[in-house]
């Protein structure tokens, strides 16, 4: 079984609204928490500071650890020709943004990044850790 340990940040703004980075993977894709793997020997905080900023554009601050989940990805879902699960820990923190502009990610696995209003979540193809960060941070109950 492999590991896959990355770092992600539930954002959102004086409306309310919820930024999102767009996955793209093969033929897989959907909105999804900004953030991603760390490097190797990378601390989780910095991770999720840096993937923020890479597949947004903007700077954060980190306000605070929501919360680990795990997840196992059986061998048949993997986006990989490798014949194992794959086991990722996510770690979920509070961030707000303290500088930089919205942009979108070149070259990168998301394509794009947005804010969407609460009413908007329900309309837009979504990965679960949308739904399990939000919780995380009161936003769902």
């Amino acid at each position: 079984m492999d590991l896959r340990v990355a770092a992600y940040a539930v954002i959102t703004d004086d409306a309310g609204r919820l930024l999102l980075a767009h996955w793209n993977a093969k033929s897989r894709g959907g909105w999804t928490l900004p953030g991603g793997g760390l490097e190797p020997g990378e601390d989780p905080e910095s991770a999720a500071r840096r993937e923020v900023t890479e597949e947004t554009g903007y700077e954060v601050q980190l306000e605070g650890l929501l919360g680990i989940n795990s997840r196992v990805i059986p061998a048949a879902r993997r986006l990989s020709d490798i014949d194992a699960p794959l086991h990722t820990l996510r770690i979920v923190y509070r961030a707000r943004i303290v500088g930089g502009r919205l942009r979108h990610e070149v070259g990168g696995t998301t394509d794009r990044a947005a804010w969407f209003a609460a009413d908007e979540l329900a309309h837009i193809h979504r990965v679960k850790l949308v739904d399990v960060g939000m919780r995380m941070a009161g936003l769902l109950p």
